[in-house]
């Protein structure tokens, strides 16, 4: 016999917020749910996505094997 009252309450429908519009609508512990990072924003489905070497990384590691870089 499972214990009552141990399990959280259930809402349907429940309204998914990003930058304060509704964009789905789910069913959740929670009666409204925010996200700051969604399928239109996201940088890899946008093709905004860019790779940023701030720290010389690669070039540190061509050099140390001795390997040539494309702008080469």
């Amino acid at each position: 016999m499972p214990k009552p009252d141990i399990h959280p309450m259930w809402f349907n429908n429940v309204p998914v917020f990003c930058d304060g519009k509704t964009i789905a609508y789910v069913s959740s512990t929670k009666q409204k749910l925010t996200v700051d990072v969604w399928l239109v924003n996201h940088p890899f489905y946008s093709d905004s996505q860019t790779i940023i070497d701030s720290e010389g990384r690669v070039e540190r590691f061509m050099k140390k094997y001795g390997l040539k870089t494309n702008e080469n």
